[in-house]
């Protein structure tokens, strides 16, 4: 099957660690080019590079973002402008969490979940949108959570951020379809980076990599219906089909992309 992403430019938030890193490498393997707007330039230098070593005809660069800040996201996107020439494809990928029942987050916690989860992604679309709506064409995909789906303990405050951007992309779908405007979701399940050094040094998974013991890996895994955890890869091949031209009468929609353990 042919994606139709050969020349394609497409921005990929946090593409510096874990599922973004793998979103980034997978688009770059496609011919695309690759901006990792990444608050992690280090790591993202490192992907980067992972990726020009592809040799499949785009090019990867890094762009220093922090897409909780409007003005940082509005640069990344007028550096990619100028380089490229266009935008086709958003992936949102930023997404931060630390488990705790909710009667012990503070507001602050709540508004660091909010900002990171949600607020970066309506950020990144309406700097987006204006040039899609302009080229009268574009995807956007963004990443949810089958916690939302579930309602996990310990995840109440990030369960509804992610519940808002399933909202959020409906209605933004259903306003800009005219346009040729594409906008999904896929929800990964747990997905445990394979080693440490595939996250960045300001990745949540950083702090608790340690954590996620083999053990622990073992009885997540008999939650799913497949009985094993999912791989950053396996959620990357489902956002990359949603971005690309072969699922292009598909909007509007959420994707779970983790084994099973919702069934909706």
């Amino acid at each position: 099957m042919d994606l139709g992403l050969k020349g394609k430019t497409v921005i990929v938030t946090g593409g510096g660690s874990n599922i973004g890193r793998a979103i980034a490498l997978t688009l770059a393997g496609e011919g695309a080019n690759v901006v990792i707007a990444e608050l992690d330039e280090v790591q993202g230098n490192k992907v980067a590079t992972e990726a020009g070593a592809l040799k499949a005809g785009g090019q990867t660069v890094t762009m220093k973002t922090d897409v909780t800040d409007v003005a940082s996201v509005e640069n990344t996107v007028k550096k990619t402008l100028e380089k490229f020439g266009k935008i086709d494809i958003l992936i949102n990928n930023v997404g931060w969490d630390n488990l705790m029942f909710f009667v012990e987050t503070t507001p602050e916690f709540w508004d660091k979940i909010i900002t990171v989860n949600y607020k970066s992604v309506l950020t990144c679309v309406k700097a987006v949108l204006p040039h899609m709506i302009e080229q009268k064409s574009g995807s956007i995909v963004s990443l949810g959570s089958d916690a939302w789906r579930m309602g996990d303990a310990r995840e109440a405050v990030y369960a509804g951020t992610k519940g808002a951007i399933m909202s959020f992309t409906k209605a933004v779908a259903r306003e800009n379809g005219r346009f040729g405007i594409r906008m999904n979701v896929v929800c990964p399940g747990a997905t445990v980076p394979d080693k440490a050094e595939d996250v960045g040094e300001q990745s949540m998974w950083k702090l608790g990599f340690d954590f996620f013991t083999p053990e622990l890996k073992e009885k997540w895994a008999k939650t799913y219906a497949l009985r094993r955890l999912g791989t950053a890869q396996e959620v990357a091949n489902a956002v990359v089909f949603l971005a690309s031209d072969a699922a292009s009468f598909i909007t509007g929609q959420t994707l779970s992309a983790s084994g099973g353990y919702s069934m909706m």
